[in-house]
């Protein structure tokens, strides 16, 4: 696979999305690059490795924090076309998921037309699912919701034959440890595991599995679960009401914020992941 990757595309990769792929909150070894700043992530991660596989690779990252998938598709899709990138990763919907009456019908379809928009630009796309949320008290509420979205990003995958990193089955993301303590962005350790695992997806080597079992899962006994209670009620105080506000008042995380790499730059120092 590795040989058809950018095909007689330009050696170029596009991310598109929004926190997950800004990378939130992953501020380890950010990307020594011109244009990367405060985040670094899985996308800027992939990069680094696709870069050491194809000398050259450009790069760039659209992605910003809190945006619904009408405003990724609107905003960074056209943006990303008109670069004609042989490869392009677009993850989005989470946020719309996690809104009252989201349909995941609808978001297909919109999804899907972007997906045409990006392949029509001549290049490779790379798509995720939503990962699991079993393990965590208020967005397993949601999961029947994730796995009906999960199922339409899976046809799409097929039918316009793309690349598909399935975050659902990735188990270890069921585990607390693997989040940050707001329990909606990822660890640095998960971005990490998550470019490793798009990276097999493409064909690209690596000299690491993802799929090493991380430690921190600890016995249950009564004493944990007071203390994860307490937690609870701090996670709820200090990130979901803080949340909850922005959706009352109508406003985004993202609002104001512009892309951290808005043009393709080449990847001038790769560094592992």
């Amino acid at each position: 696979m590795r040989d058809n990757l950018f095909q007689a595309a330009a050696v170029s990769f596009v991310a598109v999305g929004d926190s997950f792929t800004e990378g939130l909150n992953d501020t380890e070894g950010l990307l020594s690059t011109a244009g990367s700043a405060g985040y670094r992530g899985w996308a800027d991660r992939l990069a680094g490795l696709l870069a050491a596989e194809y000398p050259g690779l450009r790069y760039a990252n659209l992605a910003v924090r809190g945006k619904l998938l009408r405003q990724i598709v609107a905003d960074q899709v056209p943006v990303a076309a008109a670069m004609s990138p042989g490869l392009v990763s677009i993850a989005g919907g989470g946020n719309d998921i996690l809104r009252p009456g989201a349909d995941p019908d609808t978001l297909a379809e919109l999804f899907d037309a972007a997906v045409a928009r990006l392949q029509a630009a001549g290049g490779r796309v790379l798509l995720f699912t939503g990962f699991d949320p079993v393990g965590f008290p208020v967005l397993r509420l949601l999961r029947g919701r994730i796995a009906a979205y999960n199922m339409h990003l899976r046809a799409i995958a097929d039918a316009r034959d793309c690349y598909l990193v399935d975050l659902w089955s990735m188990r270890f993301l069921r585990d607390p440890g693997a989040w940050s303590p707001d329990r909606i962005h990822l660890s640095a350790e998960s971005h990490r595991r998550v470019a490793l695992r798009a990276a097999e997806v493409l064909g690209v080597p690596v000299a690491e599995d993802w799929r090493v079992p991380q430690a921190g899962v600890s016995e249950i006994s009564r004493a944990v679960w007071l203390a994860a209670r307490r937690e609870d009620a701090r996670w709820a105080k200090e990130y979901l009401a803080p949340w909850i506000s922005r959706r009352l008042h109508g406003t985004s995380s993202g609002d104001g914020l512009s892309a951290k790499r808005p043009v393709l730059e080449a990847v001038t120092s790769p560094v592992a992941t």
